[in-house]
């Protein structure tokens, strides 16, 4: 299908139910709806202007041909936009038609220069997330930098159902169904860079928010040697891996860089020698020469499902995006029972705290104890901006506070200069600990010892997650807040 702009207006064909379909060669095939008036087929042959073919569509046919033709032709717009220099947001928001309904204007184009420069500039901004979200009186676009949200545009909330309605054709979703949720997906090529972008829409009081996760390939293919974690951890991490089977758990909230992680681990494993599968939700980026998996709960292809199914694909590495049920924890017990490398996540704040959330779940102590092969927490803190950071000497309760004794510590703290956007970081780094099960913690864990205990002895010899960010604030790359802000003394 051609990515040239339709000859017709999104806004008429959506309005009046008629699309004009070019071919390889060409020609043009007028495809409407039944109920498509006769003057507006009159009038899309003029518009034309040459002889067309006609084709009746089912209103289901003809949403799908409407979303697959215009989302296309937006995708060209945006990746050619994209491309270009930086350009003023509030300007393009500015040169908006003064309608009430954008889309009963004939010219599409500023709602799709406006989207296009959200995404260029969302991009540009490395930018992990863009949300629209209407408000009773505003629109807002905020983007999620560095893990923090901040506000990239006001728009009035009248531009609401036609900015939300674009991204959905763009992202294939039903721009007629508007309460329920939807989820879908589109991709642009930026020269060299293939972006994803993810989108969610969810009903709300005054419209839909929207949702979209940026999702840049390359990013993601990180090699275990460039996580930025100490060399002990590293070390054993790497150990852990090369096991021939057990499993390894990830620990974090959200947004924490497990699946970073987990992706890095799965890089290193992956040399053509070991047949590697996963299950996840979703599938985030593809990568080659492993088979992977996407839950999909609507037709019962659950973590659980996924997992019991890829266990007869003969697999020697299975990784599970998360166990979050006792069905997915039990499946996975017994696939490192039975020789396989399990990966996987859990959501708790530090890496022993797993143990109790899968005993939680019914895995047996005894179980765990001769399955467990190492445990990783890990958070990601914002890194001071080079260009502006500032020195200063801790106080004492401050040092206190990162478990350090002693003095002569000089730490930074966040300025904001243009390099930064004045905001004082610029980039993120990551913080781990890591948990590997040795004799006396599997002892512990087969006799139910408490957290408490196991941390006193897995942390004798190795650094928590807050001497890791201690470490970090020392070296001047981060700030004492920004540590303490997601690694408190008593999470650890």
């Amino acid at each position: 299908m051609s990515s040239a702009r339709p000859a017709l207006s999104y806004a008429f064909a959506r309005q009046h139910g008629v699309i004009a379909v070019p071919d390889e060669a060409g020609a043009v095939t007028l495809a409407h709806k039944s109920s498509t008036p006769r003057d507006a087929l009159i009038e899309a042959r003029r518009v034309i202007g040459h002889p067309v073919r006609r084709e009746t569509l089912s209103p289901e046919a003809f949403e799908q041909r409407l979303s697959g033709l215009y989302a296309q032709a937006d995708l060209a717009g945006a990746s050619e936009d994209a491309l270009g220099a930086p350009q003023d947001l509030s300007a393009l928001a500015d040169g908006l038609p003064r309608t009430s309904d954008l889309l009963d204007s004939s010219d599409d184009a500023p709602i799709i220069r406006l989207i296009n420069g959200i995404l260029q500039e969302a991009i540009r901004s490395r930018a992990s997330d863009i949300h629209i979200e209407p408000y009773e009186e505003r629109l807002a676009v905020r983007f999620r930098i560095d893990g923090q949200l901040s506000e990239a545009l006001s728009l009035p909330v009248r531009l609401a159902p036609a900015l939300t309605s674009r991204v959905k054709v763009m992202s294939r979703l039903d721009i007629a169904q508007k309460r329920i949720p939807q989820d879908g997906r589109f991709s642009l090529n930026l020269g060299e860079r293939a972006i994803d972008l993810r989108v969610s829409t969810l009903p709300s009081r005054h419209g839909e928010r929207v949702v979209m996760r940026i999702l840049e390939k390359d990013n993601q293919r990180m090699a275990l040697e460039e996580l930025g974690m100490d060399p002990d951890v590293q070390q054993a991490f790497a150990a852990a891996l090369a096991r021939p089977n057990g499993i390894i758990l990830v620990t974090g909230p959200t947004g924490s860089g497990k699946t970073t992680s987990l992706y890095a681990a799965l890089s290193r494993l992956n040399d053509g020698s070991r047949n590697i599968l996963t299950v996840e939700d979703p599938v985030e980026y593809a990568l080659d020469g492993i088979g992977q998996t996407q839950v999909n709960n609507a037709v019962g292809m659950s973590f659980a499902a996924g997992l019991r199914a890829i266990l007869r694909q003969d697999p020697d590495v299975v990784m599970v995006g998360e166990i979050r049920d006792p069905e997915t924890a039990e499946i996975a017990v017994q696939a490192s029972l039975t020789g396989h490398l399990v990966l996987s996540t859990v959501h708790t704040n530090s890496a022993l705290a797993s143990v109790a959330r899968l005993r939680d779940m019914g895995v047996e102590p005894f179980l765990l104890s001769s399955t467990l092969t190492a445990l990783v927490a890990q958070r990601l803190v914002r890194r001071l901006c080079d260009s502006c950071k500032e020195s200063y000497t801790p106080s004492a309760a401050e040092l206190a506070e990162l478990g350090l004794t002693g003095s002569g510590y000089t730490f930074y703290k966040p300025v904001g200069c243009p390099h930064c956007s004045g905001v004082g970081y610029s980039g993120r780094l990551g913080l781990y600990e890591i948990v590997p099960m040795d004799e006396t913690l599997r002892a512990m864990i087969h006799e139910g010892a408490t957290e408490g205990d196991m941390a006193a002895h897995a942390f004798a010899t190795r650094r928590t997650l807050l001497a890791d960010g201690a470490e970090t604030v020392a070296a001047g790359q981060t700030s004492s807040d920004e540590v303490l802000r997601v690694c408190r003394r008593d999470e650890v």
